[in-house]
């Protein structure tokens, strides 16, 4: 123990004598480093711990020393410049301990290594000859400085380690690492700089500059000085370059320069065959594509898997699958063994189709091979049962991928998610969503975008929102689809001055500047009548720039036909063509629905002309707002004949423009035809709805026969046709207007057994009716009946029933009544 003491007591003595290091400025290469180094007493610094770890360093070596207790404890004290100051002094002599001491202070003590650290370190690396190493801590530096600090760095390397042994490897190594870091501006800042220094970029940093600017013109400039500045090109180069045409598609011109090529040195290539390939693919050539495979031969080059792949993919998507097995075929033909993209694409293929039972054949086939599913297989496999509403099996293929040691990632979970929130079963959603936090995968904002939708949309919105503020802490900035879905649920749920206060908030973050929350809230003012508020929002969208759509207009047109304002909606056409936007089926169908509701059949008519002179084609809701309007002047022959028409104009009435003329043939004591019309509605494979039937029969039981009524409702009932409550309580009140108990009673009866809610409003219509019939016996059982149900009486129909007992001379049970209701209160 006191041998190691002894030399650190000596060296500490010798230590209080060393001379402090001048400030950093490194005009040296390593021979006046060397020379610097023998000055300055083995690069002496002011610091005391600086100067312990210099000697422990050279005393014990790097390994030894930077992992004791003595290290840690001086090590906490250290700052930026001292520690540059050390990695100084190491560099030349002890250039190992240096590379040693930068990663170990920036991985384990999480150090933020200053600009000239990450350049001395890069030097060292760049003098050993491992330049891979030296482009990893430029670019962690690159990572670090951010976009727009090439300047800078450019001026610390051109003043601080201008001759420094392979600084222009270093210089070309920065330039290389912004590039891979996709900050362009600041690479080509740094070639300009390395221009002026008169310093060689390599062909490796030309091709990554190409590779990112492949998708603009300024490919060319970059290729122009590779040529003018006489660089050797590499096999790389006109791969890239073939590759930015093809993504520019300019697909000639690719051709064309891949002919151009032939008999260089780096020619023709697989790769830029397959770039032409692929090109031709996106453009959705699928047979120039394929011809590029003679052209292969051609030039004696085999195709790989990845050029029968890229086809391949195009065929699938695009249903072929006959065409895309028959190729896949001819591939196994070639020698070219089917990888396991290849099947995943096959089974992508079936799984667009629909058809799983054609995917899971591709799966055998592909262990048949020797190849096993892989994660990618497995999520095509989960979203094609997902697609056909089969949760239980996404959920198995869940199970065996786990058991096959397979780890689901954040694509599959939000597959599964999103199943489980299309299919409405928002607790598994939950739990999963749990499931994904508890296993450590990081959630990004689609996982959160999924379950808040859904939430919303099932009215959960508390909960939705305790989610987005559970998003928002985990810094996952949201957009305007989950804003919009907070925004929708409040206002569905009626909480119109929480969504104005919640969209309010939104004004301050960029989101707000998103039409689409502008358009919700106007939609919803506009259906509230509310039409100050849905003009306010609309000058603010205005007075911030934010262009209008034609939903906005829309939803504006809507408001003010609600409120009567026929005027002035009219008036939003002409500045909708303002706008340069161009009215829909629905701006117009909103504008003839106010003019049918204020009875201006002339307005009407009029935008139903201009609509068709402009060439916008009415909907079958547009007819259906004529057929209203008809209906309301009593023109029913001429609603009958437009339904017609619409048939004859490939459109299809619903069950709402039907109802609308049946009920109004009914009014007209017409029976006949509202009967015809349903039979009309049967012919045309259109099923009538719960209302059509409730029309027919209060028609029959106001203006027709009660016992045609009956027969109805019991024809119905025996073909399962689903009915509302509305059908039973209207033939009851038909026949207890008629003095009819006992019909009135069976039926009554028959509501209850099919499970529909009973209250007090359908026994009040019941009594009150028998009462006025001077029934009393029977109002008397009905009252007993409603409170057998255990449903208590309200004070309008206890008076009724206490008016009929003193009508017909029954004190006693008047008092009992009378009782009942001070008992109540």
């Amino acid at each position: 123990m006191l041998n190691h003491i002894h030399p650190w007591r000596s060296l500490l003595r010798k230590s209080l004598n060393l001379c402090p290091i001048t400030p950093l400025v490194f005009t040296k290469h390593s021979a006046s480093a060397a020379k610097l180094h023998d000055e300055s007493a083995d690069a002496c610094i002011r610091d005391y711990a600086g100067h312990q770890i210099l000697i422990g360093l050279g005393n014990f070596g790097a390994s030894k020393f930077l992992s004791g207790h003595h290290f840690r404890t001086i090590a906490s004290v250290l700052n930026p410049h001292q520690v540059d100051q050390i990695l100084l002094s190491l560099e030349v002599d002890n250039s190992d301990s240096a590379l040693v001491f930068f990663d170990l202070f920036r991985n384990e003590y999480e150090f933020r290594h200053s600009r000239v650290s990450f350049f001395i370190v890069s030097h060292v690396f760049a003098r050993k000859g491992q330049f891979k190493e030296s482009r990893r801590v430029l670019e962690q530096m690159v990572e670090e400085e951010g976009s727009g600090s090439a300047a800078s760095l450019c001026e610390l390397l051109c003043n601080s380690f201008r001759d420094w042994d392979l600084n222009n490897a270093v210089w070309d190594m920065l330039a290389l690492a912004y590039s891979r870091s996709e900050m362009v501006h600041d690479a080509l800042f740094v070639l300009a700089k390395m221009k002026v220094l008169h310093l060689q970029v390599s062909i490796a940093t030309y091709n990554s500059l190409l590779y990112n600017l492949r998708h603009t013109d300024m490919m060319w400039d970059i290729y122009d000085e590779i040529k003018g500045n006489g660089i050797q090109q590499n096999k790389y180069t006109n791969p890239i370059l073939m590759d930015g045409l093809c993504w520019q598609s300019e697909l000639q011109d690719a051709v064309t320069f891949l002919r151009e090529t032939k008999g260089k040195e780096f020619g023709p290539s697989v790769v830029s065959v397959n770039a032409l390939i692929s090109g031709f693919c996106k453009m959705g050539s699928v047979d120039v594509a394929k011809s590029f495979f003679c052209m292969m031969l051609k030039y004696g080059l085999l195709p790989d898997v990845y050029s029968y792949n890229i086809p391949l993919h195009l065929l699938c998507v695009a249903c072929s699958m006959e065409e895309a097995l028959e190729f896949t075929n001819d591939m196994e033909k070639h020698g070219v063994e089917p990888d396991t993209v290849t099947y995943n694409i096959l089974v992508n293929g079936f799984r667009i189709l629909c058809l799983m039972s054609g995917a899971w054949k591709v799966v055998q086939t592909m262990l048949l091979n020797g190849l096993n599913p892989d994660l990618v297989t497995y999520t095509i496999l989960i979203c094609g049962h997902c697609q056909m509403g089969n949760i239980e099996e996404t959920f198995k293929l869940k199970e065996k991928m786990l058991s096959q040691g397979l780890k689901l990632n954040i694509v599959t979970y939000t597959v599964l998610l999103s199943s489980l929130c299309k299919s409405g079963r928002i607790h598994e959603a939950v739990l999963l969503f749990h499931e994904m936090e508890y296993i450590g995968l990081k959630l990004d904002l689609l996982t959160y975008s999924v379950l808040i939708h859904c939430l919303c949309k099932l009215g959960a919105v508390g909960v939705a929102i305790l989610l987005y503020e559970d998003m928002c802490s985990n810094r996952i900035y949201p957009n305007s689809f989950v804003c919009s879905a907070i925004i929708s649920g409040l206002c569905e749920k009626g909480a119109i001055s929480e969504a104005r206060m919640y969209f309010d908030s939104l004004t301050k973050s960029d989101v707000a500047e998103e039409i689409v929350l502008y358009n919700i809230m106007i939609d919803r003012y506009a259906k509230l009548g509310n039409i100050g508020e849905a003009v306010q929002l609309y000058k603010q969208i205005i007075e911030k720039g934010i262009s209008p759509t034609i939903v906005t207009f829309n939803s504006l047109i809507y408001g003010f036909c609600k409120k009567r304002k026929l005027a002035e909606a009219a008036q939003l056409l002409d500045t909708i063509k303002l706008y340069g936007l161009v009215p829909t089926s629905v701006t117009y169908t909103t504008l003839m629905n106010g003019y049918c509701e204020e009875g201006d059949m002339h307005g009407m008519f009029c935008m139903l002309h201009e609509m068709k002179a402009k060439s916008i084609e009415p909907t079958q809701i547009t007819y259906t707002v004529v057929v209203k309007a008809l209906c309301k002047k009593g023109r029913l022959h001429e609603s009958v004949r437009l339904l017609n028409d619409m048939y004859a104009e490939g459109l299809f009435p619903d069950q709402i423009t039907y109802n609308t003329v049946i009920q109004c043939f009914c009014k007209a004591h017409d029976l006949q035809k509202a009967f015809q019309l349903h039979d009309q509605m049967l012919q045309h494979s259109l099923q009538p709805s719960p209302v059509t039937y409730n029309v027919l029969i209060n028609g029959l039981c106001v203006y027709g026969n009660l016992k045609v009524a009956d027969r109805l409702l019991v024809t119905l009932q025996g073909q399962r046709i689903r009915l509302t409550k509305v059908a039973y309580t209207t033939i009851i009140k038909a026949h207890c207007a008629k003095g009819d108990v006992h019909n009135a009673l069976v039926f009554f009866h028959q509501m209850v057994e099919r499970g529909f809610e009973v209250s007090i409003r359908d026994y009040s219509s019941v009594i009150n009716r028998l009462c006025k019939r001077n029934l009393i016996a029977e109002a008397k059982f009905f009252f007993c009946m409603m409170l057998a149900h255990g449903i208590s009486p309200d004070q309008d129909i206890c008076l009724v029933m206490l008016n009929a007992f003193h009508r017909s001379g029954d004190p006693i049970s008047a008092s009992e009544i009378f009782a009942m209701m001070i008992k109540c209160g």
